[in-house]
């Protein structure tokens, strides 16, 4: 499993992504309860938001970042993904903890 950081820039404000923002939330939801998804929040200080997603591989995050309906929208005007290996932290034990993926 690989751990990726997704930082999604909006070219919209906050109130120009109400419209879409229940099935974002409802797509995180879903991907929370997967285990696809780790932690997920608006940033506090830009206009942009963070997700941190544990996958098989860059192939299947790509797939689900398609299908992310703020993506789908057209109000993300940047991401930037990272892959992350943490190795030190309170939540650490909590992030390596094996998860079953829903197929």
């Amino acid at each position: 499993m690989a751990k990726f950081v997704v930082e999604f820039e909006y070219s919209v404000d906050r109130e120009g992504r109400q419209e879409l923002h229940p099935a974002h939330a409802a797509n995180l939801y879903d991907l929370a309860e997967r285990g696809v998804l780790l932690l997920g929040g608006p940033l506090a200080d830009v206009n942009a938001g963070l997700l941190v997603y544990d996958v098989e591989g860059r192939e299947q995050l790509d797939q689900l970042l398609a299908e992310e309906p703020y993506v789908k929208g057209g109000i993300v005007a940047r991401t930037r993904v990272r892959e992350w290996s943490p190795g030190k932290g309170s939540w650490i034990e909590a992030l390596n903890q094996p998860t079953q993926h829903a197929a």
